[in-house]
């Protein structure tokens, strides 16, 4: 008789115990256990639960265990999460573990691996082939292909929250705080009443005192600054949309600045010669069908901006035209003009910016295709590939709150649809333009910063810690892909994981071949780059356009969502009235501050960039890397926190301590 300790842990959260009957068979190399009942109704509490199981003979090593729970006639079927199992050897001389890391909810058998990491080639046992291919198939069936809206990436096809497989789901606690936060928004700033006033502002002071409510350390700054020109240049760099200025060293044809973009004799040719002047080009905007909001037309530009570094090292606006056909009723603004002329148009210029950022920067290059990455690992990679192991952090919660972020801001009924301008038919048209515009290196932050000309801005923290981050990610990764893959035949040779990219390319970029995405691997360097890509977009990329939401926007008239008269057609006629006109109602301006506040409160089980509380990986090598990569990400934090003490504005979104492991809001 051969005797096998099992130990089963279960997870700590509320709600994941269960009383239900527990059975387990043991599967070896040279045999397997029968179907045993865990010691009947012991109830698996959290923590570590132990049992023996027997044998008759020796079994050899444990590759793989069956689990199921039952419900007796004295208890009805609970959901239980289970963390791990550890098989201890007869001779006490090996651990055999075995990752779960999922609720099990239904009665059906469940197999889990043997923690080793496996690729298909590699998975010689006669077991190994059948239980891929099982997981997959299954896999396969909860994770199906669905097409949104033509011309966008495809998502997970499900009809609710709660038809999605147990492992993706929200945790208990995740769940009620993001349906408290979500139906209290409104309340929790101290905004109740002004939700139902849909009239103008009359004065900018009452706007500072709606944000008084509740005020961060940036969005007092922003309602002290936000008409200086520099601090309009300074948001291209580190504000919610880091990604869109690029260098000009020709002037768009559609876009004919003259001289008195400068004051005095300096040169704008010299000046685009010596790399000073930035462009920053909303042309994804141009002509879209704009919303209708309490029965009002709505109004969106897509304008030129053209931006000058001057040699105090600020970024500053020169010119500003705000629809993309130079005309007679198209002036281009210059800082010159009448004060309140210009500053209509930098109001014009961030309403666009809104739009651009939430749709193109946010939910398509985050979102979108952090679901992409998502459902195809989880078609493609059973839980004992390599692939698997490290990238499956970089998913949690992102099924779940994509589904939410449809229902909730992009639906008929959703926030953005109903009080952004592009919302309705526009939001469809930037969306679709915007992926036809996205490219492989676009998405890779060394060579977006390359192509866009911007190595040398100052003050560009979002360049700076992008770029350390990148690299420490890579290092990261190329550590661990390289102890698996030795050689660039190895990466051809595994299916399941040129299945995964054609699948991303298929599905999350529509097979577009200059996009420039890969779909297929032929060495280990293309891998390597283009998983640091995705791991890159689910967490820093993602905190650097979605984590500073509120700071910039909270006070409206920085950040307008929508506005609700046309773009002016000439010069001397704006005044303060005439901008609080333009500018959102109260009741929109309050829904807009909600949805902002909702998308920056960070969750109690908020998971930070390196941290990975699910370990995956059980061979020493990864393990060394993973606690080197932590390392690094603490040493970087100290960096940037040290910085950070001697900036007015300090840029903390890509701060490793602040940066989520995924995409979970």
């Amino acid at each position: 008789m051969f005797k096998y300790k099992v130990t089963i842990d279960t997870r700590s959260n509320f709600n994941s115990t269960t009383c239900n009957m527990v059975c387990i068979k043991l599967v070896g190399e040279q045999g397997e256990s029968v179907r045993t009942n865990l010691k009947g109704m012991t109830p698996f509490v959290k923590g570590a639960s132990s049992f023996y199981v027997h044998t008759d003979a020796d079994i050899g090593k444990v590759v793989m265990i069956e689990l199921d729970k039952q419900a007796s006639l004295l208890s009805v079927a609970e959901s239980w999460f289970v963390d791990k199992v550890t098989v201890r050897s007869p001779d006490k001389k090996v651990d055999y573990i075995f990752p779960v890391y999922r609720w099990i909810k239904d009665i059906n058998v469940h197999r889990f691996r043997e923690g080793t990491a496996l690729r298909e080639m590699d998975d010689t046992h006669h077991l190994g082939s059948y239980s891929r291919e099982q997981e997959l198939t299954r896999r396969r069936e909860d994770y199906s292909w669905h097409n949104y809206a033509d011309g966008l990436p495809h998502c997970m096809k499900t009809a609710g929250v709660h038809t999605l497989p147990p492992e993706v789901e929200f945790s208990f606690t995740k769940t009620k705080e993001f349906a408290f936060k979500a139906a209290t928004g409104i309340t929790e700033l101290s905004l109740m009443g002004l939700d139902s006033k849909s009239t103008p502002w009359k004065k900018f002071e009452d706007i500072e005192k709606v944000l008084s409510n509740k005020k961060t350390r940036i969005s007092e700054y922003v309602k002290k600054h936000w008409r200086e020109d520099a601090f309009f240049g300074y948001q291209y760099l580190n504000g919610n949309n880091p990604i869109l200025i690029r260098r000009c060293t020709v002037l768009p044809t559609n876009f004919p600045v003259d001289k008195t973009a400068f004051d005095g004799e300096k040169s704008l040719k010299k000046e685009m010669k010596d790399g000073n002047i930035y462009l920053c080009d909303y042309k994804n905007l141009d002509g879209v069908i704009t919303n209708v909001i309490g029965g009002k037309k709505q109004h969106l530009v897509a304008p030129l901006v053209l931006l000058h570094k001057t040699p105090d090292n600020e970024l500053k606006p020169i010119a500003i035209q705000l629809k993309q056909t130079p005309a007679e009723d198209n002036p281009i603004f210059v800082p010159a003009d009448e004060e309140y002329d210009w500053l209509l148009a930098k109001t014009f210029v961030r309403s666009a910016d809104f739009n651009e950022q939430q749709l193109n920067a946010h939910f398509l290059r985050t979102h979108l295709l952090a679901e992409v990455f998502s459902v195809s690992l989880l078609r493609n990679m059973p839980m004992v590939h390599p692939l698997y192991k490290l990238l499956v952090p970089h998913t949690r919660y992102t099924l779940q709150i994509n589904f939410l972020a449809k229902r909730l801001f992009i639906s008929e009924t959703g926030t953005f649809a109903q009080f952004a301008s592009s919302g309705g038919k526009g939001m469809y048209t930037i969306l679709q333009r915007s992926l036809s515009s996205v490219t492989y290196r676009s998405l890779c932050i060394p060579d977006d910063i390359k192509d866009r000309g911007v190595e040398s801005l100052p003050n560009y923290y979002y360049r700076d810690d992008g770029l350390k981050l990148w690299d420490i990610i890579h290092k990261f990764v190329k550590g661990v892909l390289k102890f698996y893959y030795k050689k660039d035949k190895d990466v051809k040779k595994d299916k399941e994981l040129q299945n995964w990219i054609q699948d991303i390319y298929e599905h999350g970029f529509l097979s577009q071949s200059n996009s420039g995405i890969p779909k297929s691997f032929s060495t280990v360097q293309e891998m390597v780059k283009f998983v640091t890509m995705v791991i890159f977009t689910c967490s820093a990329q993602h905190a650097a356009v979605n984590s500073g939401q509120y700071d910039y926007g909270g006070f409206m008239p920085n950040n307008p969502m929508t506005l609700q008269e046309p773009p002016p057609t000439k010069k001397g006629i704006a005044t303060e009235a005439s901008l609080l006109q333009t500018l959102p109602n109260i009741d929109t301006t309050v829904q807009g501050m909600a949805a902002l506040w909702l998308l920056n409160k960070r969750a109690s089980d908020f998971v930070r960039l390196g941290t990975y509380p699910d370990v995956h990986f059980i061979e020493d090598t990864p393990k060394l890397l993973i606690h080197t990569f932590q390392e690094e990400l603490v040493n970087f934090s100290v960096e940037i926190r040290q910085r950070n003490k001697n900036l007015d504005v300090p840029y903390t979104y890509l701060d490793p301590a602040e940066v989520e492991n995924s995409v979970a809001i």
